[in-house]
């Protein structure tokens, strides 16, 4: 059960029964403190010019209103007209109960919408590097989300597969192996495109012949398709490598690259023409916004077709937008990018509202991240400034986790450390991502993400395997528990409200794409269950087996919710460290 909207609910009921407007603000919060009960209604302030009454005595007649018979044991006025709300014990209990023996926790799916989720997203004939990590890590985390909420997700990798960097790589190729089979090149892709990348910077007249190779692989011919197709491949080969390390569930069918779009884009550009949106600027087809005009009242410039024929991102995303609209009939479209693509996205949805090409009741939702940063501030980058492939990275977290496992006194095979290193430093990395607020840069350090210490995944994994160990010792099945939960101690009712409000956090991340939300829940319920175990004993001799059971019930309800949450994150939990 969701109990904050449960509460929520009735309050709005007893606002309803004390004469208070239609749509009267409903603020409800948890409590900070327990002596302020578990949560804390404060609409009592806001009713008091409304109703010309004093707030206490308006908060007095929202208790006498308010249905809570059996469900909180006390309802107080506090300050200026808060009401505090301290659940009934019993009542927290019963829930819990149902939650333990549910495979869901006893959350509820939702009523389904197709949500068309936009992440990862790498460039191909390249690597991929460091920044391509909280795209891809965060967009998985949320269409886990989505999808245990019930939802109806489509994946969609909008791979960079056209454009620029491929009409460098046929030009680059055309010069150095002509009619020669592409082995040579195909062998090492990153060492290809390096040179080529030199070459468009610094050799007079090869960009110029690239973008000529643009236009010819966008115009179809048959020759530059076919390498193109080599390219695609092999980059996508080592992108499933990486995502496969990582533990996202992107796959190749996932694909949807900006040259799926190729053939929509002629008719974008005309409708937009048709429509008096885009006009002839310079040769090219641009849409002038006036909604984001600059102080002097210039519009911002939104070109969606070149003077020499080609096109760019904007169109390839107009066209994105009108296909996930009408044919995916997304309810919700969600796009991960870096935050600076925000001003790019803001125009392509007033464009393609203004154009017809979403639907009005489509959602459309660009949710920015902040850059990964070295330990001096600045992007992150190797020893030498160049550009960390990804795939180095999470090698290095695997070994390093390793070398941490090895030295601690764990009584781990060699082949338990092996797979145990691979989950925590995978995990690590995800972890020490997903944690940071998304909008925020984050400074990347491998002594605080590997701590088995903090805010990290190795503490929350190790959280899991300390209630694994419980169980080893009792000599009990978590999964045929069938004991009533009490409450007695104050650290039981601590972790049992804790417990209730999973919930809350999965609805908050499913609503803003905001992993860092999960990611605190679950630190604090690690937190509340250290200092449970610590204040209550459970295998202890002289512990009354009722209240050894409840206990049990409560450790094993507590690793339930680790892992669901943890996998909901894309991190694995393993029953020994």
């Amino acid at each position: 059960m969701n109990i904050y909207e449960f509460l929520l609910d009735k309050f709005k009921q007893a606002l309803a029964n004390v004469g208070a407007p239609q749509g009267a603000q409903a603020p409800l919060t948890r409590s900070t403190r327990p002596e302020f009960g578990d949560y804390q209604f404060n609409g009592a302030m806001a009713l008091a010019k409304t109703l010309g009454q004093k707030p206490r005595d308006i908060a007095d007649k929202i208790i006498a209103a308010v249905e809570l018979d059996g469900i909180a044991s006390k309802l107080e006025v506090a300050g200026p007209g808060f009401i505090n709300i301290h659940l009934c014990t019993d009542w927290l209990a019963a829930q819990l109960d149902n939650a333990a023996q549910d495979p869901r926790l006893g959350i509820d799916k939702e009523p389904a919408q197709t949500v068309v989720v936009d992440y990862s997203s790498p460039n191909l004939a390249k690597e991929m590097h460091v920044g391509h990590l909280r795209t891809t890590i965060i967009g998985d985390a949320v269409v886990r989300i989505l999808e245990f909420m019930g939802h109806k997700v489509i994946r969609q990798n909008h791979m960079g597969d056209w454009g620029t960097q491929f009409g460098m790589l046929l030009a680059h190729f055309s010069d150095q192996l002509q009619d020669q089979v592409a082995e040579t090149a195909l062998s090492d892709l990153e060492e290809f495109y390096r040179a080529a990348k030199v070459r468009f910077d610094e050799e007079q007249g090869f960009a110029d012949r690239a973008r000529d190779y643009v236009v010819k692989l966008q115009g179809g011919d048959s020759q530059c398709l076919k390498l193109w197709q080599q390219f695609v491949d092999i980059s996508i080969a080592h992108s499933e490598e990486v995502y496969s390390k990582l533990n996202v569930t992107l796959k190749r069918e996932d694909i949807m690259g900006e040259s799926a779009y190729n053939d929509r884009l002629p008719g974008i550009v005309s409708a937009l023409k048709e429509q008096g949106l885009a006009v002839e600027d310079q040769g090219a087809q641009v849409v002038f916004i006036q909604e984001l005009a600059d102080k002097e009242g210039n519009p911002a410039v939104y070109i969606v077709q070149k003077s020499g024929g080609g096109y760019l991102y904007s169109t390839t995303d107009l066209a994105a937008m009108q296909y996930r609209s009408f044919e995916l009939d997304a309810d919700r479209i969600l796009i991960l990018t870096d935050a600076r693509q925000a001003l790019h996205f803001k125009q392509t949805e007033i464009v393609g509202r203004k154009a017809g090409f979403i639907r009005e009741q489509t959602s459309y939702e660009h949710c920015p991240f902040g850059m990964m940063l070295g330990s001096d501030g600045k992007p992150f980058k190797t020893r030498t400034g160049g550009t960390v492939k990804l795939a180095e990275l999470l090698d290095e977290a695997v070994e390093r986790a390793s070398a941490l496992i090895a030295a601690r006194d764990s009584g781990l095979s060699a082949d338990e450390v092996s797979q145990v290193a691979q989950k925590v430093g995978i995990g690590a990395v995800k972890y020490a991502d997903l944690s940071k607020n998304r909008t925020t840069d984050y400074m990347f350090s491998w002594d605080s993400m590997l701590a088995f210490e903090g805010n990290t995944a190795p503490y929350l994994q190790y959280a899991y395997t300390r209630v694994q160990s419980i169980f080893r010792k009792a000599g009990v099945d978590a999964q045929a528990l069938t004991a009533k939960i009490q409450l007695q101690a104050p650290q039981e009712r601590a972790l049992a409200l804790q417990l209730s409000q999973f919930i809350e956090a999965i609805l908050q991340v499913e609503r803003d794409a905001t992993p860092h939300v999960l990611c605190g829940y679950l630190y604090d319920l690690a937190s509340q269950f250290m200092s449970f175990y610590e204040a209550c004993p459970i295998l202890k001799e002289g512990v009354a087996d009722e209240v050894r059971n409840s206990r049990l019930q409560l450790a094993a309800l507590t690793a339930k919710t680790l892992h669901t949450g943890l996998n909901l994150l894309g991190i694995d939990t393993l029953d020994k460290m």
